[in-house]
């Protein structure tokens, strides 16, 4: 299992162009950089949006159409909010795999995640393959 930090990133580093074994330890800081950058700008981004709209909202307005407005602004800012934690919590999950070294494995099959995926969706936890099965499975239980 890599330390982080222990491992130097070289510039312009693509996961794609290594030839290594999947997931070595180069490729877990690549990819564990990415999730603790994406977590921070979610941070700041949520700090953000509680220091200008969620604390300066007014939502005692004189008039009925603007108070309206102004309470769904404010709920939407909170579902909002609430995914980003919830996004949030799967980088977590998603940077614990990568100091358990299971990170970039289906959970379903064990079957190593394509790099595309998990430069395009970091907090997969399924190959392609066995999300399309869940959709699948989820859509006929849906149609019921």
């Amino acid at each position: 299992m890599a330390t982080p930090n222990s491992v130097t990133l070289p510039p312009e580093y693509d996961p794609e162009n290594d030839k290594g074994e999947f997931m070595n330890p180069v490729m877990q800081e690549y990819f564990r950089k990415a999730l603790i950058a994406w977590r921070e700008e979610l941070i700041r981004e949520s700090e953000a949006t509680i220091q200008e709209t969620l604390q300066s909202t007014e939502l005692q307005k004189p008039d009925i159409a603007d108070r309206a407005s102004a309470e769904t602004d404010h709920a939407l800012e909170l579902r909002t909010r609430d995914r980003e934690r919830k996004l949030i919590s799967k980088i977590n999950s998603a940077l614990r795999r990568i100091d358990e070294d299971e990170y970039g494995y289906c959970e379903e099959t064990g079957e190593p995640i394509t790099l595309a995926r998990l430069k395009a969706r970091p907090i997969a936890t399924l190959s392609i393959e066995a999300q399309e099965r869940h959709e699948r499975l989820e859509k006929t239980q849906r149609d019921d």
